[in-house]
């Protein structure tokens, strides 16, 4: 049979999605049922260097959550995978080169509102992974009557702060939506999160 090879990972690819920097790949063509895959990466600050990332060794999933074992979020990264079966294993695959601060995916956030009389108080949460809360993240905020497309925005709001809207003039069924934003080259943003609507100042 000469040697035994385990089919290489295709597809390798380092993507940004929810503010968390991600490897991903599919199995080679054949690869038997039992195989696992170890991931490594290296920084253009330290080339051929690569290092072990803890939580992806010898794991069955077909992804690695790198966000958090970057040394750099200013420096480009990449990744590499092999599959093991036994005591047999493919060559590494590499991904393409990504820099979190530059190539960061925005999630949109989650808003909290708090109604009491005449006023509105709104935040938004972040599914920030710990390593990156300190950068500073803000968001946009959009309120309209239901019926209508006029919204007033309020933007580049610090992700820790609460928004107090008045809402004495008020009077009927209010949404909300926000996205996150953020200031790299140039600002990017999430998609808006999916309203939540509030009845004010109803007299019922």
């Amino acid at each position: 049979a000469g040697h035994v090879q385990v089919p290489a990972p295709q597809n390798v690819t380092l993507l940004s999605k929810d503010f968390d920097m991600i490897l991903t790949w599919t199995p080679g063509e054949g690869s038997p049922p039992n195989v696992t895959y170890t991931v490594r990466y290296e920084s253009q600050e330290r080339m051929n260097k690569w290092i072990r990332v803890r939580d992806c060794k010898n794991i069955s999933r077909t992804s690695c959550t790198l966000t958090c074992e970057l040394p750099n979020f200013f420096v480009k990264v990449r990744a590499r995978v092999k599959a093991i079966s036994g005591q047999f294993q493919s060559p590494w695959v590499e991904s393409q080169f990504k820099e979190y601060h530059l190539d960061v995916e925005l999630a949109p956030p989650v808003l909290n509102v708090n109604v009491e009389e005449n006023v509105l108080h709104v935040n938004a949460s972040m599914p920030l992974p710990t390593c990156v809360e300190s950068f500073s993240w803000m968001y946009d905020l959009n309120l309209w009557e239901a019926e209508s497309e006029d919204k007033k925005q309020y933007e580049g709001i610090f992700r820790m702060k609460t928004v107090t809207i008045d809402t004495t003039a008020l009077r009927g069924n209010y949404c909300l939506s926000a996205r996150s934003s953020f200031q790299s080259i140039d600002f990017k943003h999430s998609e808006f999160s999916q309203p939540v609507c509030v009845l004010l100042n109803h007299k019922g």
